[in-house]
């Protein structure tokens, strides 16, 4: 899994690993020592994806994130690392935590 570049990213501006962990937390349902777990197993985005559950709200993550619109994406895993890009890309740009997580 290519959470190091995610951790990259978050962190050169300012966020967070934890942050970043909340936001897959809050996406796959994978607890922390989960997380941790996919990463040191270098957990491809297939199996890391196949076996989370995915949060009921993640479909309200929309927008174009790599040049595509995320809620126009067929495939379900590619739809599915957008979500998790698009999350990311929300974060390291600063968006409040609770608007990331689609709250209210």
């Amino acid at each position: 899994m290519c959470l190091p570049t995610l951790r990259y990213k978050s962190e050169k501006k300012g966020r967070t690993v934890e942050e970043l962990h909340q936001l897959i937390n809050w996406l796959t349902g994978y607890r922390e020592e989960e997380i941790q777990k996919n990463i040191q197993q270098k957990t491809s985005f297939k199996d890391f994806f196949e076996r989370a559950n995915i949060n009921p709200k993640a479909h309200l993550i929309t927008g174009v994130i790599c040049g595509y619109r995320i809620e126009e994406i067929e495939y379900p895993l590619t739809r599915q690392v957008r979500y998790l890009d698009k999350l990311v890309d929300e974060l390291a740009k600063g968006k409040a935590m609770e608007k990331i997580l689609r709250a209210g």
